[in-house]
């Protein structure tokens, strides 16, 4: 991990885990949890404070509520770790100001500007929704039940061509809200979410996996995000790069 990377993650990580100090009384997956699980009502509550019963908000109630419904299901049954973490007041707040808040954006836009999208954007918007949801949350089940079961890299299933499936799948499922929205500001959240928090992951999970047997084999046929249909050689000294 360069140390620009690691001066990155330690300021972005102080603003949600340690911000203005004192106790951390919170789990930074309540924090989550209540934005994932609150947007089914959030969205209900826009549609009847604008009368707006129209098609595209019920898909788009149908589409990111279900989401938030299907999140909070994952979290029962197979919670990731690293979201267990306590935090504090201010970083709760933090997290969800310029992150988890945002999302709502989309919602609000849509609904307030009475949009209404042909049913062929709808389509479309639904079949990335499903596929990027069945990646998200297959990759996210297959880390925790194989991680169970033994520790290092996992090379098959959905990590077989690329090395985080669970964020192209939540990538795609997001894409298909701001795809509804028809507006641009919800993937200028979007773009800053992925530039700013998922890369910074991504590569600082490369970097964790670098120490395990079978890495510079596994890196070479697989894509940082996006899956490598075609195995190129490994490479046998070229030197680590976060995302290379």
């Amino acid at each position: 991990m360069s140390p620009a990377l690691a001066r990155y993650l330690r300021v972005r990580d102080h603003l949600s885990d340690d911000l203005l100090g004192g106790p951390k009384v919170l789990k930074l997956s309540w924090v989550i949890n209540l934005q994932k699980g609150g947007t089914l009502p959030f969205v209900l509550a826009l549609m009847a404070a604008q009368d707006a019963w129209t098609p595209t908000a019920w898909t788009y109630l149908a589409l990111h509520g279900s989401y938030g419904l299907v999140w909070l299901l994952k979290e029962l049954v197979f919670p990731d770790p690293s979201w267990q973490k306590r935090v504090t007041l201010a970083g709760a707040l933090s997290a969800w100001l310029l992150v988890l808040g945002p999302y709502w954006l989309a919602p609000v836009l849509l609904i307030s500007r009475g949009v209404e999208q042909p049913p062929e954007l709808l389509a479309a918007a639904t079949l990335l929704y499903v596929l990027g949801l069945v990646v998200m949350v297959g990759a996210d089940a297959q880390k925790f039940f194989v991680l169970r079961a033994r520790p290092g890299l996992i090379t098959d299933g959905f990590f077989a061509r690329t090395r985080n499936p669970n964020y192209l799948g939540e990538m795609t499922l997001y894409a298909s809200f701001a795809l509804v929205a028809g507006h641009w500001a919800p993937w200028v959240v979007l773009a800053v979410v992925w530039t700013a928090v998922f890369l910074p992951n991504m590569w600082r999970k490369d970097a964790s996996l670098a120490r395990h047997p079978g890495w510079a084999d596994y890196r070479a046929r697989t894509g940082l995000l996006l899956p490598r249909l075609l195995r190129g050689p490994a490479p046998l000294d070229a030197p680590l790069r976060p995302g290379g």
